[in-house]
């Protein structure tokens, strides 16, 4: 009666078998773990049971054969998934006599952690779109940033962009310092208000006064009646950023120096200062500190301007950025002009190992173009303007041909052999035995043999 009370009393399934893995007793709870009564269980051996998938594997098996406590993980007829502890029981003589094995109940436990597992999962998605999002909304013209120097230069440009502090941003032409002030005024407390972009080189020295700091009506020959508001009001509570700094007429320099001192500005012809709150960034591609030591620019504005300097790499130094640049651009212009254009990867080989000397601008700009002007959806090396001053153009011709093979009237047979004799070199350069060539072609090695020297490939 004792026994039977634990039986029942239990949570856990319980089974008690003989020394031969007959069954002797379970506990009431059998039927909902293993979708049996006790009755269609006792008498029955355990090696019957798992044959028909009742117990299985058996716990109380393994304890037979391996004679010590063994647990198993279960999954029962009714779907659940139990943990089974088998603990052997011996006479005297070292003989087992008895098998109590306890089944606990996992099914909900299992459940959890799949769950868990698929939430993870959908939590790793989630992050990784997350992260997308804020690096769109951080590079607004679609940046891409892959290479070790530009994550270093985001990570600073995320650090100082709640500040107010003026950062210079100094690169060669073309490199995006644009992009990079936009992300500063983006990620900075005054997102919301104005970012007002001057540049300095595209505004006649006559008239920069004028747009710079504003007039009043009648001021000057030609001016509104209404007066104009300069751009240094306009940046009021946003950000003001000079491009081309370098540019900036000595006289015009003196001033913005007394506007940034003084945190006021006072429009040609008025007699009144208004006070305006701005953050200041410039940009420039020329060495500054030395048109400081030639006179060309004010030391005193220098030192006013040179709080944060930020350097922004030529793309020629981060060539990590090229295809992911180069895509980008791609996906954007087949957007924008509906076309389904994609490069050749030997396209891509000659973005890797071109100079840029126009940088990210540069290639932005053949991008577009070659979306507008390929002739076939697939970019090749013959599109580009400058593949053939190229160093590396033999190498580039024996990996395809830069002309397509209808521009070169080839047949097919003549096509078929070009692919071919492509194929070859490639396996020629890369292994140092024919053997590992054929592995490489999918061919047989004599086969390979004979067509090394049908083509005359030998170096």
């Amino acid at each position: 009666m004792e026994l039977d009370g634990i039986l029942d009393a239990s949570n856990d399934n319980i089974v008690v078998t003989d020394g031969e893995g007959r069954v002797l007793r379970v506990s009431s709870n059998c039927t909902s773990i293993y979708g049996k009564e006790q009755d269609d269980l006792v008498g029955k051996t355990i090696f019957q049971l798992e044959k028909e998938h009742i117990f299985y594997p058996s716990v109380t098996a393994f304890v037979l054969k391996e004679k010590k406590e063994v647990q198993v993980m279960q999954r029962t007829p009714t779907g659940k998934v139990i943990m089974a502890t088998g603990i052997p029981v011996f006479d005297w003589k070292r003989d087992i006599v008895r098998v109590i094995s306890f089944s606990h109940d996992l099914t909900e436990i299992q459940q959890l952690k799949e769950d868990y597992e698929q939430l993870r999962t959908k939590m790793v998605k989630y992050e990784s779109e997350i992260e997308e999002l804020r690096e769109k909304e951080s590079k607004p013209d679609q940046v891409v940033i892959k290479s070790k120097a530009m994550m270093e230069i985001r990570e600073l440009l995320n650090r100082v962009a709640k500040s107010d502090a003026t950062v210079v941003l100094l690169g060669e032409s073309g490199v995006g310092k644009n992009v990079f002030a936009r992300s500063l005024h983006d990620g900075s407390d005054r997102h919301k208000a104005k970012f007002i972009e001057v540049n300095c080189g595209a505004i006649p020295e006559t008239l920069f006064e004028s747009e710079l700091f504003g007039y009043e009506p009648g001021s000057f020959t030609g001016a509104s009646k209404n007066g104009k508001a300069g751009m240094i009001e306009l940046a009021h509570q946003g950000t003001l950023f000079l491009d081309e700094i370098a540019e900036l007429p000595l006289a015009i320099q003196v001033k913005l120096l007394k506007v940034l001192q003084d945190r006021k500005v006072t429009r040609i012809g008025g007699s009144k200062s208004k006070n305006v709150d701005f953050r200041l960034i410039v940009a420039t591609n020329q060495d500054l500190e030395e048109m400081v030591n030639q006179g060309k620019f004010r030391k005193d504005l220098f030192y006013r301007l040179n709080v944060i300097p930020i350097t922004i790499p030529p793309l020629r130094d981060r060539k990590d950025d090229i295809y992911h640049l180069a895509q980008n651009y791609l996906s954007i212009f087949n957007k924008k002009y509906n076309m389904k254009k994609f490069f050749h990867s030997s396209t891509i080989d000659v973005f890797q190992q071109y100079e840029w000397p126009g940088n990210v601008r540069e290639l932005e700009n053949l991008v577009e173009r070659l979306v507008l002007t390929s002739d076939t959806n697939v970019i090749y090396p013959s599109s580009l303007p400058f593949v053939k001053e190229m160093e590396t153009f033999e190498q580039f011709r024996e990996e395809w041909p830069l002309e397509t093979f209808e521009q070169r009237g080839l047949t097919l047979q003549e096509a078929l052999e070009e692919v071919e004799k492509s194929w070859l070199r490639r396996a020629y350069r890369q292994y140092k035995t024919t053997y590992e060539m054929a592995d490489y072609l999918g061919l047989s090695q004599p086969t390979v043999v004979r067509r090394l020297k049908k083509y005359n490939i030998n170096s």
